[in-house]
């Protein structure tokens, strides 16, 4: 069950969902418990000044029933009722948010709970679901990783108990992040900084591939072709007509399994990890071909351990938005931290 400080909020229907990302925010209607989601409403986050006026658009877009309640994923450390999001400068406030749109309750929790939530109904015969990054281990009961770059790096755990499932949120991209080996003791000085260090997500994500690409040049001494976004940087290493891009995606690879490594360490995560993000899936074979599971596995003295421990690819789409319906549809489920705000605890 949902839990805190503001007490527990009520997942009313019809129900607003949305996954709010630093780039682009999801919204869809769940008209009951168990009911799947209307159509997506996708729009880019910076579009629109403020949360509230995203929803409303999504809303003259949708064209359902107005929703009694909204039940929010953002990309930020949630932390209360109030949340500035991580790489966008949106504020979401949700007494403000259901006071502008006349709702009953507003529950956030971080964008990457609802994927966490996912995890344990996804297998390997379900269709359009995962694929393997590795060997076709069987899979086990344990605990379950879900990561993956996107504008930033969101992680967060799915960790059974008893009968329910505990959702740990992280902000594991956060973390400091150094270099390991000659090639990327090489690299790490030639990275741009995106603050006063190089944290997880200054490499592993989407702006990090393009710092990849350009410290990677520097270190050969090469003039960088103009590639100004990670689409371009993969399609530039896709095509083979840019050795570095190449070079440059290889060891984002290479860092996302020594990354996914640590967090399976850290969480005894015996049920795998799960890849999940909006452009993974797109690029899955080179994922494949990389040296994602051997930095994955290079873990001493627990190489046999990391061996055992399965990785995948989400290719389900919107995974983000099929874990807030599960959750809404069952709620007593999962144990997770979610802050908000109701009309009745405003009265």
């Amino acid at each position: 069950m949902p839990a805190g400080d503001e007490g527990n909020t009520m997942l009313t229907f019809p129900l607003l969902i949305g996954d709010i990302g630093g780039t682009t925010s999801r919204f869809a209607l769940l008209s009951g418990q168990g009911a799947p989601p209307s159509r997506l409403s996708v729009m880019a986050t910076a579009r629109h000044a403020t949360p509230s006026d995203a929803i409303r658009a999504a809303l003259a877009a949708l064209r359902g029933e107005a929703p009694r309640a909204a039940f929010l994923g953002v990309a930020g450390r949630v932390d209360g009722p109030v949340v500035r999001l991580t790489n966008a400068p949106w504020v979401v406030n949700a007494a403000q948010i259901g006071m502008d749109l006349g709702l009953s309750a507003v529950s956030l929790v971080n964008d990457y709970v609802p994927v966490a939530a996912l995890l344990p109904s996804l297998d390997r015969e379900s269709t359009g679901a995962l694929v393997h990054v590795g060997p076709a281990l069987r899979l086990v009961q344990g605990n379950r990783i879900a990561l993956g770059p996107g504008t930033g790096l969101g992680a967060a755990a799915c960790i059974p108990v008893q009968e329910r499932f505990w959702l740990q949120p992280t902000e594991a991209g956060h973390m400091a992040f150094g270099a390991c080996d000659s090639e990327e003791l090489a690299t790490w000085p030639r990275i741009e900084r995106a603050g006063a260090r190089i944290a997880v997500e200054t490499v592993l994500s989407g702006p990090g591939l393009v710092r990849l690409y350009r410290a990677v040049a520097r270190r050969e001494g090469r003039e960088p072709l103009h590639l100004l976004t990670p689409a371009e940087v993969i399609a530039a290493a896709s095509s083979e007509r840019d050795e570095i891009a190449s070079e440059a995606l290889g060891l984002f690879f290479s860092l996302l399994g020594r990354f996914a490594g640590d967090m399976a360490l850290a969480f005894n995560a015996s049920g795998g990890v799960y890849l999940a993000s909006g452009i993974l899936p797109r690029i899955v074979g080179l994922l494949d071909k990389s040296r994602f599971r051997q930095a994955f596995e290079r873990k001493d003295p627990f190489e046999s351990a990391m061996a055992r421990i399965p990785t995948f690819v989400v290719t389900q789409p919107e995974p983000a938005m099929a874990g807030l319906a599960l959750i809404a549809g069952a709620p007593d489920r999962f144990v997770f931290q979610t802050y908000g705000w109701s009309a009745a605890g405003a009265s």
